[in-house]
């Protein structure tokens, strides 16, 4: 074990300067082009088996060991957000209104120097590790789902992934079992009135107005109609009416989430949510069209492999911390390959401790600590040697 991290430590530079090569060339989610190529050619010339436009612009590269064994997928996303970079660093973003908001650009140099590291050790290597870089996890309705309907976890046994934290203290590992991040589901919502004049509101029915109501009695789905007990969110974010000052609208345009991690919650908000919408609508004699697209499901990590990467983590000497952390109502398409096998998917964290002020995911200033992705490097790292150990304990799923 100690070898590995050795090369490891070794390849920090080399870390550090792919996640900011990929940081300043970011690319859209469903527009990346230059990223998967960059990525499938760095594996090649490791001697990885790759394939490349794995459900549509994915790549899936396999490391076969010296030894028979389990096989282990470890997952990077690589796409980028629609926001302009307003940190001032050496590698800013090159590319207008597009930024690594997120930390992708890490998790994938994360990925690629974990690959090169465990090819220092193929010859000893028990099983098979799979390496999934990921496409569009940003953007519904993702990547995960049409690479594993491309394949991307045939003979897989176990899967985990890593999300860089970066408002959490660098050193920590944060790990949840059960449910760990939220549905994210989308509703999109049009109340069809009838326009005036402003100063005659009587010979109008006011979408404005309607649209107000709903926003409130909306409100009303998780406080009353959800129990208590149970996790959800209900949240309109953009209201769209637009208008000179004396004109009442003859549309509204309504959008907004919903965040759940029971899928009997998820249901009847979805269903309670046209009904009030009905309702309030017939009360104001106005039409409406409404549309809910379901989103990412609910991630639920598996109970097995998360006490094992619990375990794991504790015995990697850079890891300061091991604990639970609170669900999230963010989403994560990885939810999807949970589905299928079994693993599980924790936070790593990154919190840069040079920066006056911590941003959030998503913001024109966010940053990480980079060594946090050696952090995580090594506690993967550790979580695939012990997985595929033939000496350890034989792990099995009721």
């Amino acid at each position: 074990m100690s070898s590995i991290f050795n090369t490891l430590d070794e390849l920090y530079s080399e870390m550090v300067e792919l996640r900011r090569y990929f940081h300043q060339y970011p690319e859209l989610s469903f527009e990346e082009i230059h990223t998967p190529k960059y990525i499938a050619d760095y594996h090649r010339k490791l001697g990885n088996d790759v394939r490349e436009n794995v459900g549509g612009r994915g790549v899936v590269a396999t490391l076969i060991g010296g030894k028979p064994g389990r096989t282990v997928a470890l997952r990077a996303d690589f796409d980028a957000l629609p926001i302009q970079e307003e940190n001032q660093v050496p590698y800013k973003s090159k590319v207008e209104g597009v930024m690594h908001a997120c930390g992708h650009d890490g998790h994938t140099a994360t990925l690629l120097c974990l690959a090169k590291a465990f090819n220092s050790i193929r010859a000893d290597l028990e099983g098979s590790i799979v390496f999934i870089h990921q496409h569009a996890e940003e953007y519904q309705p993702g990547g995960a789902i049409a690479m594993i309907e491309d394949g991307c976890l045939e003979g897989v046994d176990v899967i985990f992934g890593t999300h860089l934290w970066a408002t959490e203290e660098t050193g920590k590992i944060m790990y949840k079992e059960g449910p760990f991040m939220a549905a994210a589901d989308r509703f999109e919502l049009e109340i069809i009135g009838q326009g005036g004049h402003g100063a005659q509101p009587h010979l109008t029915k006011d979408s404005i107005v309607v649209a107000s109501q709903l926003v409130m009695n909306l409100q009303q789905l998780v406080s009353r109609r959800v129990n208590p007990l149970d996790s959800a969110v209900l949240s309109v974010g953009s209201f769209d009416a637009r208008n000179a000052f004396n004109v009442i609208a003859n549309k509204v345009r309504l959008i907004g989430t919903v965040r759940t991690f029971n899928e009997d919650v998820r249901a009847l908000i979805e269903k309670e949510l046209e009904r009030v919408v009905r309702g309030t609508c017939l009360s104001a004699d106005v039409d409406y069209n409404l549309t809910y697209i379901h989103g990412y499901p609910a991630l639920i990590n598996h109970k097995i492999e998360t006490e094992l990467l619990r375990e794991y983590a504790s015995n990697v000497a850079e890891v300061k911390e091991v604990s639970v952390h609170e669900a999230q109502m963010g989403g994560e398409d990885f939810s999807y390959y949970l589905q299928h096998v079994p693993g599980t998917f924790f936070f790593t964290g990154a919190r840069n401790p040079d920066a006056d002020r911590v941003y959030p995911h998503h913001h024109p200033r966010f940053n990480i600590d980079e060594k946090a992705m050696l952090i995580a490097a090594k506690v993967m790292a550790k979580a695939v040697l012990s997985y595929t150990d033939s000496n350890e304990k034989e792990i099995t799923h009721e």
